[in-house]
């Protein structure tokens, strides 16, 4: 009977806090859904109704929607490849007894607590800009042109800006699952001849797997909504070679001012968000159990 009575306090506690996320989550959602079945434009507020699927038949129907689909997919996997390889190899060095070994790592971690905007912009001023950046210094004292990367190059830029960001939360998960593996039993693996390769192959990456499959899934989850970065750089150009579906969201929301249009993309942005997480979870999630 007491654990009845426990059980009863301990829901009517935890009801409100629950009641209150659920609106916060279930309101907004329940009205970008509403929404994307309307005509709402900021610009001709008289003009309103029911259009059904015409919306969401808008993105299907414009080649930028799928081109958008198609750099967020590649934003999203060439960071996750960069910060993932790029991470395991930094935990690896900085893990090593080194001088001066926390400095360097505070050093290492430092980028991710930057402002998207900021990142983006010194890396577009002081790195990649055409006349003042370094990488142009770089290349004209190497007698070559400089490379126009925010306008040859633009997604790859942004791949680029997004993993120095984060990198270091990669480096930091991965640091950690490294710290906690054995030394024992990687000098024991020495002693019985096993080269430093094969004792990161059969020892070290299967002892960091789950913390691989963290930052993974995390990552993604943050990585599918970027938008500052491009925002402040590219602005989703030249043309739409930078435009991921986010930026194509705050384009149709913010510059069209075609609330309805941008509704439907953001509920294909949460349908696709849930596919990817359905996949990530199937495919890799299962390391999180082993």
């Amino acid at each position: 009977m007491s654990t009845q009575s426990s059980r009863l306090a301990a829901r009517v506690m935890v009801a409100p806090s629950v009641v209150l996320l659920f609106i916060w989550m279930a309101v907004p959602l329940a009205m970008t859904l509403y929404y994307s079945f309307r005509l709402y434009r900021l610009l001709s507020p008289d003009r309103t109704g029911w259009v059904g699927f015409t919306n969401y038949l808008w993105f299907f129907n414009s080649p930028d929607f799928w081109l958008a689909l198609w750099n967020t997919l590649a934003l999203v996997g060439g960071v996750l490849i960069i910060t993932v390889m790029l991470g395991i190899l930094i935990a690896l060095l900085i893990d090593q007894p080194v001088k001066g070994q926390g400095m360097l790592r505070i050093l290492v971690i430092a980028p991710f607590f930057v402002m998207p905007p900021v990142a983006a912009s010194i890396w577009e001023n002081l790195f990649m800009h055409p006349q003042n950046g370094l990488l142009a210094a770089v290349a004209r004292g190497f007698g070559a042109q400089p490379i126009l990367f925010l306008e040859e190059y633009p997604l790859l830029s942004v791949i680029g800006i997004v993993s120095w960001e984060w990198l270091p939360f990669a480096t930091l998960i991965l640091l950690t699952s490294l710290q906690s593996l054995s030394s024992e039993q990687l000098e024991a693996a020495e002693m019985d001849g096993a080269s430093a390769l094969n004792r990161l192959r059969h020892i070290i990456l299967p002892h960091m797997t789950r913390a691989i499959t963290v930052v993974i899934l995390i990552q993604t989850i943050f990585l599918l909504g970027i938008f500052g970065e491009i925002f402040t750089t590219t602005q989703g150009g030249p043309g739409s070679a930078s435009t991921t579906l986010p930026y194509m969201i705050f384009k149709q929301a913010i510059a069209a001012k075609d609330i309805g249009r941008a509704a439907a993309g953001g509920i294909i942005a949460v349908i696709l968000a849930n596919i990817v997480a359905y996949f990530l979870m199937r495919g890799i999630g299962r390391h999180l159990d082993a």
